[in-house]
């Protein structure tokens, strides 16, 4: 399963997140705090280790926060391994330039396939997406492809009417896109779609 968020890592989505948990018996998670690189990368990784306490799993951070950490066969088999990864950051720029075609994102679609969840917030689910929503101007450019044929405006409560009105014209008559709220997500599970919180889709969904 794939689970995209509208924002809040480790903070907004905690009922969800007990439910995806549950759902595929992880008693660990593996937190890639990968599109924070250059912000706080640290604090991010101790929300998390909160989150993980609240919900009662075990964090483990893996700090691929550069190419060559990507590259490493050692991380790759951590997260391969993992029945639950969750990814955040603020810059998915960064999250495609560093994992793009590496052994690391490899195996984050090797735990999907294998039925485990991989799960996403802000502008880490935007970065998974292929096409990605550009941040800085709203328009669309290459993404990772974890999910394809799909574009996300996340935190849309932070987004002026202006602005995303473009994007959604933009986007007609070639992809669908989706405007996730902090707290709201869009989850995939194989071809089937589940929208939880408030999402809004501008197309359809295939």
């Amino acid at each position: 399963m794939i689970a995209l968020q509208g924002g809040g890592p480790f903070v907004a989505n905690d009922d969800l997140d007990r439910r995806l948990l549950e759902s595929v018996g992880a008693e660990s998670v593996v937190v890639l705090p990968t599109a924070d690189a250059f912000e706080h990368p640290g604090e991010l990784i101790a929300s998390a280790m909160r989150w993980g306490e609240r919900l009662g799993v075990h964090v483990e951070a893996l700090m691929v926060l550069s190419r060559p950490d990507a590259l490493d066969h050692g991380a790759a088999a951590i997260v391969r391994e993992a029945k639950a990864v969750y990814l955040a950051g603020d810059s998915p720029m960064h999250l495609r330039s560093v994992l793009k075609d590496t052994p690391v994102f490899d195996a984050l679609q090797q735990v999907v396939v294998d039925g485990g969840v991989v799960a996403a917030a802000g502008q880490s689910a935007n970065g998974l997406c292929d096409p990605m929503t550009d941040p800085r101007g709203g328009a669309f450019t290459l993404g990772l492809g974890l999910v394809s044929g799909v574009a996300l405006v996340t935190e849309v409560e932070g987004w002026s009417h202006d602005r995303l009105a473009r994007t959604v014209k933009l986007a007609a008559g070639k992809m669908p896109l989706v405007s996730l709220r902090t707290g709201a997500a869009l989850l995939r599970d194989g071809s089937a779609w589940e929208q939880v919180g408030d999402v809004e889709i501008h197309g359809q969904l295939r």
